[in-house]
């Protein structure tokens, strides 16, 4: 049996309707008593965006929710976020999801959706009870059915409690939880500056592709933990010569940023894929406490002028597991052969001042740890872990690091090799001729990095030239420690 609603209670509530509230349920004794109240937070030309909240006015706690609601004529749900949804016509059902469910008494929950079209929700429930509580004048449903008697006078048209100024794009900020390949794919696809995408733990199969822009203030945000895991099992379909996406081409990438900067990737798993990561043309991408491994090819790549991107507190092993000698953990550029294809700034990919801060790199990385390309400017290498076992040989490489950039710091890396594998140096310079605009190779500066060749490496830090760097030399401080050399520190002059 529900209590009456008191004198002063009923007033509150009917001031909420009037204000464009859907009101609580009456409450029931020792029971959980649940509002639903929707409230428009942003309004623009032709939509709006929604906060729905769910408290618990009750004795008890609630274990779950699902509030319903129609939807008028001309006016759909787009997108939502921390709720699961469910559509019959325009009748619209939300339900908790894993972490949202539960409401103490006292306490809230809550969900949020965006509208194509202005009209407001009708007809709302929660568990199943009435959102106005007790028996309120019945809502019109969004498909009425006309009848031969008078037309009664028109009530107003209830008035959203917040309004903001309207504007052209949907408003920023909103979680969309996805646990799905499917949903993750949408979600890519209409991700909007400020969102945050949140993965739940699961294996999420399929091509997973963003090119929708953040923005420096608001960036876009895609999460989850180290068991949600994305896998492609691509490569499908005929594509370009280069590298564009394109409908009915899957390039077998585990992750792909394409034109999508101010990006931050946080926590998950990318495995079982030709490539791992690839940031193309998509300048200041973070990816922090990601996990990627076994690759087909390179585990990470900064591409076509992919510049300010930030790959921190990750591991990457077991890459090249088809082209060994294309299994770079990370990739920073291009080659200048490839700059027909990834070169968009000046002929050449600039993807300057990468910092690649903190991460695990191996073992089982076929090729180096970090091959930066000629070309990048200006990035920086830290306080990396490289475990140099199984590194192969292949196609030169034979170094934890290969340095074709000018004025890297690489500083406070620890490196190690064992057997198995092939190994020359623990770090390397080369020079490749590009044009006179492109030094490459030059001006890199070696600081506090500890190596252990296992006797099998012969420098530390080996410089290919001198001769090609004018003006701009290579660096290598006396703080550098080396063990298990053949040959000693490095084949230059030790700057203090």
């Amino acid at each position: 049996m529900r209590r009456a609603i008191p004198a002063a209670a009923a007033a509150a509530l009917a001031g909420l309707t009037a204000a464009g509230l859907l009101t609580p349920s009456a409450r029931a004794d020792t029971a959980p008593a649940l509002t639903a109240s929707i409230v428009r937070a942003s309004v623009w030309s032709s939509g709006y965006g929604a906060d729905v909240t769910v408290a618990n006015a009750g004795d008890a706690p609630a274990a779950g929710w699902t509030v319903e609601f129609d939807l008028p004529e001309g006016t759909s749900v787009t997108s939502h976020w921390s709720a699961t949804k469910t559509q019959s016509g325009r009748h619209y059902t939300f339900t908790d999801v894993s972490w949202n469910g539960s409401v103490a008494p006292g306490g809230t929950q809550g969900f949020g959706f965006n509208a194509s079209g202005l009209g407001l929700p009708l007809n709302c429930t929660v568990n199943g009870a009435p959102c106005g509580g007790g028996t309120p004048t019945p809502t019109p449903s969004p498909t009425p059915t006309p009848t031969p008697t008078p037309t009664p006078t028109p009530s107003p048209a209830p008035t959203p409690t917040a309004t903001a100024t309207p504007t052209t794009a949907p408003p920023a900020g909103p979680v969309v939880d996805v646990a799905t390949a499917a949903q993750l794919q949408a979600a890519l696809a209409s991700a909007a500056p400020g969102q945050t995408i949140r993965m739940a733990p699961g294996e999420y199969r399929g091509s997973f592709v963003a090119q929708r822009p953040g923005a420096a203030d608001r960036p876009i945000t895609l999460t989850g933990p180290r068991t949600a895991v994305l896998v492609n099992d691509g490569p499908s379909g005929s594509g370009p010569s280069c590298p564009v996406p394109t409908a009915g081409w899957d390039p077998g990438y585990g992750l792909w940023l394409y034109r999508a900067p101010y990006w931050n990737l946080e926590g998950f798993t990318v495995r079982d894929s030709k490539k791992g990561l690839v940031v193309d043309a998509s300048p200041h991408v973070t990816a922090d406490g990601l996990h990627v491994h076994r690759v087909e090819e390179e585990g990470v790549h900064f591409r076509r002028s992919s510049s300010d991107g930030v790959l921190r507190d990750s591991t990457v092993e077991e890459t090249g597991l088809v082209q060994p000698g294309y299994g770079e953990g990370v990739y920073i550029g291009s080659a200048g052969s490839n700059w027909g294809c990834h070169g968009n700034e000046g002929g050449a990919d600039r993807s300057d001042r990468v910092l690649v801060e903190n991460n695990r790199i191996g073992p089982d990385v076929a090729a180096e740890a970090i091959d930066v390309k000629e070309g990048t400017f200006g990035g920086v290498i830290r306080g990396n872990t490289f475990d140099g076992r199984g590194i192969t040989g292949q196609n030169s490489a034979d170094s934890w690091i290969d340095v074709k950039g000018v004025d890297y710091l690489v500083e406070g890396n620890t490196g190690t090799f064992t057997a198995p594998g092939t190994f020359a140096n623990g770090y390397e310079t080369h020079n490749p001729a590009t044009t006179p605009a492109f030094p490459n190779g030059c001006g890199n500066v070696w600081r506090g990095n500890d190596s252990d060749l296992g006797g099998v490496g012969a420098y530390a830090v080996r410089i290919t030239s001198t001769s090609k760097c004018p003006g701009r030399l290579n660096v290598v401080h006396a703080s550098n420690t080396v063990r298990g050399a053949t040959s000693g520190l490095t084949n230059i002059t030790v700057t203090p």
